[in-house]
């Protein structure tokens, strides 16, 4: 089988109505035909190639002649012709600049197979959603026609809204970053590109029941059962109880150390969080008994205040769950016949418990907000509908007065009086 042509290699040029007009058949995205649009004239007695532009960028046949006369016009006049632009770099060589960049800087990781060191969500998206689509292409040749197909293709092979609009994210922070490094100067595609609608929020929360059930499960079930041998240290029941009781996120647990745990005035400090900001979660009085089993007091040995307080099974810091959180659901048969993934269980909804238990008992809004680490209490309203607020009271109020008047007035009677 012939090896199919990529779309950069050169292909042969075709004369048009137009003199000196050149058109060549090429792929700018993969399977997708284009015309690029080439002219040519003589400066100093020398043949000159010039290309002008692709068809699906706007140029034609007939915008290419009229640059090729502005250019004979300038060389009559005796004028400096436009300088040759310096070429735009790859889409994969600016990309590896970038990611050698983010990499230090961006602390949130991407699932990776067993035995391999986890990369930043950055190289992850790049390498499964960018890499083979724009790597041969320059960064002046990506463009919102190229994105809108992209974002088409990744629907359709049913990939989520959310992660169709961190690629086009990626993809933005990449053109502005090539700007403010001086490597790129040219428009940013991204910034025609309408982001797919994201409708994601998790509504789903445990009651008390579940919680409750959920935590046996993991404290005493498992002991028992070979098959889950790996759950004889509690350390999942352990992580998913600090979340229930202070809507930690999972990477925040994976940081706690000694260092961050306070007895004397009940706190947990959460440092390294998704925004940046250091937060502090008042502890239970199951998260303080959990947490004195885990940092056990020997003035015989110092505890390392740096020692991470959950690891693996080398002693490492984790980076990510293992799928036993999913079987314990399954067991219990939480998500039996939910199809919805915004209605299902993960270890996502233990965050989200938190929060609307505290919405349930009347806790404002501002102290969930502070609660979460949400950067607004725009983020908290999420939870409102729970909350025992003024609203509802009103209405019962005015459904007393109605019934305290002992009659509800009549419109229609009330117009013939």
């Amino acid at each position: 089988m012939a090896k199919k042509k990529k779309y950069s290699e050169r292909t042969e040029r075709h004369v048009t109505k137009n003199p000196g007009v050149y058109e060549r058949n090429a792929e700018r995205v993969a399977g997708q035909p284009d015309i690029c649009f080439d002219i040519s004239y003589k400066r100093d007695g020398k043949k000159v190639w010039e290309k002008v532009g692709w068809k699906s960028q706007g140029y034609s046949a007939d915008l290419a002649k009229k640059i090729r006369n502005e250019r004979i016009i300038s060389m009559q006049h005796g004028e400096e012709l436009p300088k040759e632009k310096v070429k735009a770099p790859t889409f994969k060589e600016f990309a590896e600049k970038y990611l050698k960049w983010s990499d230090g800087r961006k602390k949130e990781r991407g699932k990776t197979k067993a035995g391999k060191e986890p990369v930043t969500v950055d190289k992850s998206r790049y390498e499964h959603h960018l890499k083979d689509r724009f790597d041969d292409k320059r960064l002046d040749e990506i463009t919102p026609f190229d994105l809108e197909r992209m974002k088409s293709d990744m629907a359709k092979a049913g990939i989520a809204p959310k992660t169709i609009s961190h690629c086009l994210g990626l993809l933005r922070a990449m053109y502005n970053r090539a700007a403010d490094w001086d490597i790129y100067q040219g428009p940013n595609p991204v910034k025609k590109i309408k982001m797919p609608v994201i409708q994601n929020a998790r509504d789903r929360f445990l009651s008390f029941e579940e919680a409750e059930r959920l935590l046996k499960e993991l404290r005493h079930n498992f002991r028992v059962k070979k098959e889950y041998k790996e759950l004889d240290d509690p350390q999942l029941h352990d992580m998913v109880l600090i979340s229930l009781h202070t809507g930690a996120r999972a990477s925040e647990i994976f940081n706690l150390k000694r260092q961050d745990v306070d007895f004397s005035n009940g706190l947990i400090t959460l440092r390294d969080t998704k925004n940046s900001e250091t937060r502090y979660a008042p502890m239970t009085g199951a998260v303080r008994e959990m947490l004195k089993r885990r940092i056990p007091e020997d003035p015989k040995v110092p505890a390392d205040p740096s020692a991470l307080i959950f690891t693996d099974e080398d002693g490492a810091k984790i980076n990510e769950l293992s799928n036993s959180f999913e079987r314990v659901v399954n067991r219990l048969k939480i998500n039996e016949g939910v199809t919805d993934p915004r209605l299902r269980v993960v270890f996502h909804t233990c965050r989200h418990t938190f929060a609307s238990w505290l919405a349930i008992q009347g806790t404002p809004l501002y102290t969930i907000a502070k609660l979460m680490g949400h950067k607004s209490i725009a983020m908290s309203e999420r939870y409102s509908h729970l909350s025992p607020d003024h609203k509802k009271q009103a209405v019962m109020g005015m459904e007393q007065a109605f019934n305290g008047s002992g009659k509800i007035a009549n419109i229609e009677e009330a117009k013939t009086k």
